[in-house]
């Protein structure tokens, strides 16, 4: 059985194929002769929390590939024990797209369930989000082939994913934030040991722009108490984007900031008007890297 929780479970050279086969459903979509690659089949969509991009992409592509589509109600594990739920849902659905608050849980559902599950975003990591990213640079630039990416922000879900990307292909990610945010380095020294890109960290972030090809923030980190709000911003406003700090970068280069944006903390508002800023083209290449990876699993799970 094959799941997609996360992007180290593929090669490579899957990678790639995913990407290819990303390319091949775009042009479908946009011609508007979309495959029935998922015709006869349940999809399940359980979705914690309010995010609505991958959510929404996932039912459109399913639906358009030819599956059913039902939403799961509730939280997953919050009422009913994961080493039930698994079961009952693999009674009805052919393939389950969760996002899960905690991954251990999603890793658990996956191995209880006997259907393909996708990782629509979990505490850990985020990989739809990159693929979706990472096919949209390839079209851009015609290649990743030494790709820089310079990730602005603690080590979230999608700074993770970036990391895992770097492991599998020949790019180059660079965490650029506080020291005290940054990730561990025993996490750093574990993936680049084994990585066909290169993985490390550094705090100067005017001299990592000059190299980027691709900038890419997430929020800050948050607090619900005043003065450590306060800490928070003091430590990230001197890593904030803003309209100037774009100007350094090369003119094929490409501002991605994850959405939610929140303006005036990781990003300002000039940069959002910035010509660099494509987050919402990249954000397109979302609905055609997820139904690659659906199409695919469907495929090699059968």
């Amino acid at each position: 059985m094959r799941h997609f929780l996360s992007l180290l479970d593929f090669s490579g050279e899957e990678f790639m194929d995913l990407l290819d086969r990303a390319d091949e459903l775009r042009s479908a979509w946009t011609g508007g002769w979309m495959p029935r690659s998922l015709a006869g089949l349940r999809v399940g969509l359980w979705f914690f929390g309010n995010g609505f991009r991958n959510r929404l992409a996932f039912e459109i592509g399913a639906r358009a590939m030819g599956a059913d589509v039902s939403y799961i109600p509730g939280e997953l594990g919050e009422h009913e024990p994961l080493k039930d739920i698994g079961r009952y849902l693999g009674n009805w659905f052919h393939l389950l797209v969760v996002r899960a608050r905690k991954h251990e849980d999603l890793e658990y559902l996956a191995e209880t369930a006997g259907v393909p599950v996708i990782n629509a975003r979990t505490d850990f990591n985020h990989p739809c989000e990159i693929m979706g990213d990472l096919q949209y640079a390839r079209t851009v630039r015609r290649s990743l082939d030494g790709l820089r990416v310079v990730f602005v922000g603690e080590t979230t879900n999608l700074c993770s994913s970036w990391f895992a990307a770097a492991a599998r292909l020949p790019i180059s990610v660079i965490q650029v934030c506080p020291r005290e945010y940054a990730a561990d380095q025993s996490l750093l020294d574990s993936l680049a040991s084994a990585a066909v890109g290169e993985i490390r960290f550094e705090t100067d972030l005017d001299d990592a722009l000059e190299r980027a090809d691709i900038l890419y923030t997430d929020c800050w980190p948050s607090s619900e108490d005043p003065r450590e709000s306060e800490l928070i911003r003091e430590a990230f406003l001197p890593y904030q984007i803003t309209a100037r700090r774009l100007d350094r970068l090369h003119e094929s280069a490409l501002f991605l900031p994850c959405p939610p944006v929140s303006r005036g903390r990781e990003v300002s508002a000039d940069a959002m008007d910035s010509p660099f800023c494509r987050n919402h083209e990249a954000k397109t290449f979302l609905l055609h890297a997820q139904n690659a990876v659906m199409e695919t699993l469907v495929k090699q799970s059968v």
